[in-house]
């Protein structure tokens, strides 16, 4: 190994970088479209997925669903 690929790993060590601490965050509840579908509901009033579809998104909790 050349001495300019060792001083590579030692930048990202400093933990300087916020792409690596990043952490997903969950949504609380997905929308019945996306929980059908099985989507990332990215949880807003009305999520992405229904906007672009021009449907209405209507979030029920899951404790409210029949079985």
């Amino acid at each position: 190994m050349s001495d300019n690929q060792a001083g590579s790993h030692q930048g990202n060590a400093g933990g300087n970088d916020p792409e690596a601490v990043r952490i997903p965050r969950r949504t609380p509840m997905a929308c019945q479209f996306c929980r059908g579908r099985k989507l990332k509901c990215d949880g807003r009033t009305t999520c992405a997925n229904c906007e672009r579809r021009n449907i209405p998104c209507i979030y029920v909790p899951v404790s409210d669903q029949p079985k």
